[in-house]
């Protein structure tokens, strides 16, 4: 049952979020995502000029004059939201849980294809498939994902992207934009994630707190939990080798995701939690836009 603090969290999110839709998102996400093919859209007399391979021969024979078929850009999209649920999303530092942050994403995508009239869906994951809403179109249905993805209490903490990633690709009979959100803590999902992005247009969102990616350097002791799990520990954050270990780890992290973005040929959005999460989403869309041109 949803809580009043939940309706309104989503109330505030779906303000907040249509707001932006309208004024920034609506029209570069219609510039930058395509249909996947053409449909028919009618026959029309052949004009000078008109490749003859569209000539329509049953019509032409019957009218006993050229026509040709006329096709269109086959609009419809599905959007699929699949959001990283695992207990390292229920972390933040500054102002908000990574998993608050990866709610206002999605509302920004699920209300820019509602605004385009295009399917939506959901699909939560830990290192199981949390949820899954098939894609649908209309308000109501927007909301009700926004909902469950402040609502839903996971039924475990770790994480499987590969899981996630091979659900999509034996669900989807289509092609369809796959919004992958995560902060991308976890292994062996290579695999997966190279078939994905053949099979569909794969945009991963890589969400970390900005302790996720430097730690202090003062005279004190943290204490620190593995959300995936169940661990605690004790950081010296004046200790020489803590910060060479950490460094290591942020590095090595950095260069997989990058060589592994390039090869699988998909761009990737970085957004900070703690941070404003509009401006690397439209640095995205205008990048993008300036490559199809």
């Amino acid at each position: 049952m949803l809580t009043s603090e939940i309706i309104k969290q989503v109330r505030h999110i779906e303000i907040k979020t249509g707001k932006m839709v309208s004024e920034i998102f609506a029209g570069q996400y219609l510039s930058v995502f395509k249909g996947h093919g053409m449909e028919f859209a009618e026959v029309r007399e052949y004009m000078p000029g008109d490749d003859i391979r569209s000539i329509d021969w049953n019509v032409t024979a019957r009218l006993g004059k050229l026509f040709v078929k006329r096709f269109v850009e086959e609009r419809e999209l599905t959007v699929i939201l699949a959001c990283d649920i695992s207990g390292s999303q229920h972390y933040g530092t500054q102002n908000r849980f990574k998993s608050e942050t990866s709610a206002q994403i999605s509302a920004l995508f699920a209300f820019s294809a509602l605004r385009n009239n295009d399917k939506v869906g959901l699909l939560l994951f830990s290192d199981k498939i949390e949820l899954f809403i098939p894609p649908k179109k209309g308000k109501n249905h927007s909301l009700r994902l926004i909902r469950e993805l402040l609502a839903h209490e996971p039924k475990s903490k770790g994480t499987d992207i590969g899981l996630c990633l091979d659900t999509l690709n034996k669900m989807l009979k289509r092609s369809a934009i796959v919004i992958l959100i995560s902060d991308f803590i976890g292994h062996k999902f290579e695999r997966a994630f190279k078939l994905s992005a053949k099979k569909h247009d794969l945009i991963p969102i890589v969400v970390e707190d900005v302790f996720e990616r430097e730690i202090p350097r003062v005279r004190a002791l943290l204490e620190v939990e593995d959300g995936e799990q169940d661990r605690s520990y004790t950081l010296n954050l004046a200790s020489d080798k803590l910060h060479a270990d950490f460094e290591h780890l942020v590095k090595n992290k950095k260069q997989y995701l990058k060589r592994l973005f390039s090869v699988s040929k998909v761009d990737p959005i970085y957004i900070n939690s703690e941070g404003d999460i509009t401006g690397p989403i439209v640095k995205f869309f205008k990048a993008r836009e300036k490559k199809f041109r």
